[in-house]
């Protein structure tokens, strides 16, 4: 690597984001990562290291996005890598979900990362080395899952975004691709299916593989992307899955 390269990860201080920034650090890049909680964020960077840089954001301060984006492109001096990550998700039968309800998810999973990429779009197009994009999906995305609409829709057109981006930005020489992991094994995943072990099992019985991924599957997975080793894939979604989604 000729330069330090800077990778930013939204919701990088738990679980696959945090796994995500871990990998890219083992490999010689500087990272960047975003979230809401600052204990969190800084307990992370603790053990991420020198070259992990925490900034408490939420992605709903649409309005400090491209300010946020200026400030990280000045102090790192280029941004390589951006890995869309942050995201709400929320669980309630189909005629539970509030407009509210339904327009919080967007927002945070639609709006606020397109608001952050197009931020980002703008200061690696200005890049000798453009720079590659990577979207984190969700097997929401690929089959009916219950009592979980609004993200399904977030994620959905997630995959759509990628296939447009790529279209427009790749003859730019920027890629835009997407991970879709399958359940994986964090905090988060498993306080749910640990409390609702009928789901648990169904998840386990339709996975191959027979066990949940960790967060380092889906952190190599992105880190693949990103390289040069993909460098003629874009507009494409990897499920890292275990199987999961043609399992029967």
């Amino acid at each position: 690597m000729s330069r330090s390269k800077t990778v930013l990860i939204t919701g990088g201080s738990s679980g696959i984001g945090f796994a995500t920034a871990a990998k890219f650090i083992q490999e010689g890049y500087r990272a960047v990562i975003t979230g809401r909680n600052p204990d969190k964020l800084k307990k992370a960077a603790g053990e991420l290291g020198n070259n992990c840089t925490p900034i408490q954001f939420d992605m709903n301060w649409l309005d400090k996005i491209p300010k946020l984006i200026q400030s990280i492109q000045k102090s790192h001096g280029s941004i390589d890598v951006l890995v869309n990550n942050a995201g709400i998700n929320q669980k309630k039968p189909i005629l539970e979900v509030t407009n509210e309800d339904f327009e919080s998810i967007i927002h945070t999973n639609q709006t606020a990362l397109f608001a952050m990429t197009r931020e980002v779009l703008k200061i690696m197009l200005q890049q000798e080395e453009k720079g590659s994009i990577i979207n984190i999906s969700s097997m929401a995305a690929h089959y009916g899952i219950p009592q979980v609409v609004s993200y399904t829709a977030s994620k959905t057109a997630l995959e759509g975004i990628t296939r447009a981006m790529a279209v427009e930005l790749s003859p730019e020489g920027i890629r835009v691709n997407c991970v879709a992991p399958g359940f994986i094994k964090t905090p988060m995943s498993s306080k749910a299916l640990d409390n609702d072990v009928e789901r648990k099992n169904k998840v386990l019985s339709r996975t191959p593989m027979g066990h949940l991924g960790c967060p380092e599957d889906i952190a190599n997975a992105v880190f693949f992307l990103a390289s040069d080793q993909a460098a003629f894939i874009t507009g494409e979604t990897i499920k890292v899955d275990g199987g999961n989604s043609i399992g029967f």
